[in-house]
C-alpha cells in the first residue's frame, strides 16, 4: 500500500485494508464525499456523509485533527469526486489521506455490504436496544383508543421542535429526548400517568422510552411503535403546526436528586466524569481527537457555551452521531449546566461504542481551545439590484441551491448545478458567472473549482425567489427540472414518507427494522450493551 507523499497527497487502499482499519481500534474518519441523495442510496456502515459540495465548510467540525487517518469514498469507476476531495483535504493540511480504490463499486465486488438511508449506526443501535431491553411499545390504534377513552396518559414527542411542528400525535407535547431526564417529571407529575414517547419512526421512540425506564421513573412508559409514520399508516389524523412544548423551568430543589439518578445511570455503563483540567489535556493532545459537545437546548447554547464546543442536542447526538463527528474511535466529552442531561446522553454513547465522558464542571468549566478554522476563498457578493444589472449585461446565472429549492422557484434562465458536476456545464469563460447560493462560503469553494476550469469573473448572490422578484428579476418554477436522476442532493424515500406517500413510509420502516440483519459480527461487536 502506498503512503501519501508530497508528490501525491493521497494514496489508494483496497477494500480489505479498509475493512481491517475500521476495526483495528485506531482513529479513522471514513468520509463519503458524494452528495446526500447518493449517500442515502448506498454507503458503508461507518461512513460519515461529508458531501464534496460542503467539504471545506464541514470538515473541521467533523474531523478537526489534521493528523487523523482519513479515507474518502465515492462511487468508483468514472467518478473522481474522492480524488478531488482528497486533494482538497491535503490542501487544508490533512496529512494522512487515503482513497478507497474502486469506490463503493469495488467494495461490493469484494463481498462487503452497503447500507441505504441515513444515520445507520444510530438507527441500528436503536433496533438492537429494543431487542436487548425489551422496550415496551404501544401501537397507534391502541394509543388512539386510550386517548379517546380519556385514560391518564401523556404523549411526549422526542424530536426537536421544528420536526415536531411538521407533524405530531394529537395532544403530544414536544420534549426532545435529551431533555427527558430533566423535564419528564414536570410533565407527568403523577407516577400513575402513562408516558408514551414518539418520534417520526422508531429510534427516538425506543431510546426516549428506554431512557426513562433506565432512569427508574415510576410511571408506566411505552414507545409508540413506528411513531408518526405508524399513526399515519393506520389512517389516523396527525396534527400540524402544534406548539406545545416543555416548560423551561425546573425547580432547583429537584435538581440534586435528578443529577444523582443520572450519575448512577452513567456509572452503570462505565462513563467517567472528568475535571476540566483533564479535558484541557485531551484537547491539547495531538495524537487523539476530542470532541466537546454541548447537549443543552438551542436556546441555552445561543446564550453562550464553552470555547470549541459544538451544539449537539442530546437526543440528536444519539440519533445522528455521524452528523456531529466523523472520527471513529475519538473521545466525546459531553456537558450541560446542571449534571442531569449529559450523563444520560453519555450512557447511550458508551453503549454505542464511543469513548464518552462527562465534563464535571459543565458549562462553567474553564477551558482554552485553539479552534482550527478554514477561511473560505474570497468572492464578491452581489445584492439583488446588482444581480439584476449583471444579468442584463449577460452574466451567466448558475444556481447551486438544493435541487428541490430550484424546482420550487428560480431565476428564469438560470441553470442548476452542484459542485461536483460544475464541469458538465457549458459555460463561456469570457463571460461573468453569478453563483446563486444559500451560503456564500459554499459558493466561494465552488468558485475555486470554476477558476480551475478557466472561469475567472465569478461572484455570488445569496438571495431567494421573493427578493429576486422584488428586484424585477423574472422567476419560474420547474417541477421536473432537475430530473429526479440529477437530484443527487436529495434522498427521496426518506423525505417523502410524510407527504401523502404511504409506500415511502412502509419502505422506510421496513428498511429501519431490517438493519440489524445486515450488519456483520464485527459491526455488531462495536456496540457495548453487555456493560449494563
Amino acid at each position: 500500500m502506498m503512503q501519501p507523499t508530497s508528490a501525491s497527497p493521497y494514496a489508494d487502499i483496497d477494500s480489505h485494508t479498509l475493512k481491517q482499519w475500521l476495526h483495528d481500534g485506531s482513529e479513522i474518519a471514513l468520509l463519503d464525499v458524494r452528495e446526500h441523495g447518493q449517500y442515502g442510496e448506498s454507503h458503508l456502515f461507518y461512513a460519515a456523509p461529508v458531501p464534496y459540495s460542503r467539504l471545506e465548510v464541514d470538515i473541521v467540525r467533523l474531523a478537526p485533527r489534521r493528523e487523523v487517518r482519513v479515507v474518502v469514498v465515492d462511487d468508483g469507476g468514472d467518478d473522481d469526486t474522492a480524488a478531488r476531495a482528497a486533494r482538497a483535504l491535503a490542501a487544508l493540511g490533512y496529512r494522512n489521506v487515503y482513497r478507497l480504490a474502486g469506490g463503493i463499486a469495488q467494495w461490493q465486488r469484494d463481498g462487503y455490504a452497503v447500507f441505504a438511508g441515513v444515520n445507520v449506526p444510530s438507527k441500528t443501535f436503536g433496533e438492537l436496544a429494543e431487542e436487548v431491553f425489551h422496550t415496551p411499545r404501544i401501537g397507534a390504534r391502541e394509543l388512539a383508543e386510550r386517548q379517546r377513552r380519556g385514560d391518564d396518559l401523556i404523549v411526549l414527542d422526542g424530536r426537536p421542535f421544528a420536526e415536531y411542528q411538521k407533524m405530531s400525535i394529537p395532544g403530544g407535547i414536544c420534549c426532545p429526548n435529551g431533555e427527558l431526564a430533566l423535564r419528564a417529571h414536570t410533565l407527568a407529575k403523577d407516577p400513575a400517568t402513562t408516558i408514551v414517547i414518539n418520534c417520526a419512526g422508531r429510534t427516538r421512540s425506543i431510546i426516549g422510552a428506554q431512557t426513562l425506564i433506565n432512569l427508574g421513573v415510576p410511571n408506566p412508559v411505552f414507545a409508540l411503535e413506528n411513531g408518526t409514520q405508524g399513526w399515519y399508516l393506520e389512517d389516523l389524523q396527525l396534527e400540524h403546526g402544534a406548539r406545545r412544548r416543555y416548560d423551561d423551568g425546573v425547580a432547583l430543589e429537584d435538581v440534586p436528586a435528578l443529577a444523582a439518578r443520572s450519575a448512577q445511570l452513567a456509572e452503570r455503563y462505565g462513563v467517567k466524569t472528568v475535571p476540566a483540567a483533564t479535558v484541557q489535556e485531551w484537547l491539547q493532545d495531538t495524537t487523539r481527537s476530542t470532541f466537546l459537545c454541548d447537549v443543552r437546548s438551542a436556546e441555552e447554547f445561543a446564550q453562550g457555551s464553552l470555547p470549541g464546543a459544538q451544539h449537539t442536542p442530546g437526543g440528536q447526538l444519539v440519533q445522528a452521531t455521524d452528523q456531529y463527528l466523523a472520527v471513529r474511535g475519538a473521545r466525546i466529552v459531553v456537558f450541560d449546566a446542571e449534571g442531569v442531561r449529559a450523563p444520560v446522553v453519555a450512557s447511550w454513547l458508551a453503549q454505542m461504542g464511543w469513548d464518552a465522558s462527562v465534563l464535571k464542571e459543565g458549562v462553567d468549566a474553564s477551558l482554552h481551545v485553539d479552534a482550527l478554522r478554514v477561511q473560505p476563498p474570497g468572492i464578491s457578493e452581489l445584492g439583488d439590484a446588482a444581480l439584476a444589472a449583471a444579468l442584463q449585461l449577460g452574466a451567466q446565472a448558475v444556481d447551486i441551491r438544493p435541487g428541490m429549492r430550484y424546482r420550487a422557484g428560480h431565476i428564469a434562465g438560470a441553470v442548476w448545478s452542484i459542485r461536483p458536476r460544475l464541469d458538465r456545464l457549458a459555460l463561456d469563460p469570457q463571460r461573468a458567472v453569478v453563483l446563486l447560493a444559500e451560503d456564500a462560503a459554499l459558493a466561494a469553494w465552488a468558485a475555486e473549482d470554476l477558476r480551475r476550469m478557466g472561469v475567472q469573473d465569478i461572484c455570488v448572490n445569496t438571495g431567494e425567489p421573493g427578493s429576486w422578484a422584488q428586484a424585477g428579476i423574472a422567476i419560474e418554477a420547474t417541477p421536473d427540472v432537475p430530473a429526479d436522476s440529477e437530484c443527487i442532493d436529495y434522498l427521496f424515500f426518506v423525505h417523502d414518507r410524510h407527504d401523502g406517500n404511504k409506500a415511502a413510509a412502509r419502505q422506510y420502516l421496513a428498511w429501519e427494522t431490517n438493519l440489524v440483519k445486515q450488519i456483520d459480527e464485527r459491526e455488531l461487536a462495536g456496540y457495548r450493551f453487555a456493560a449494563g
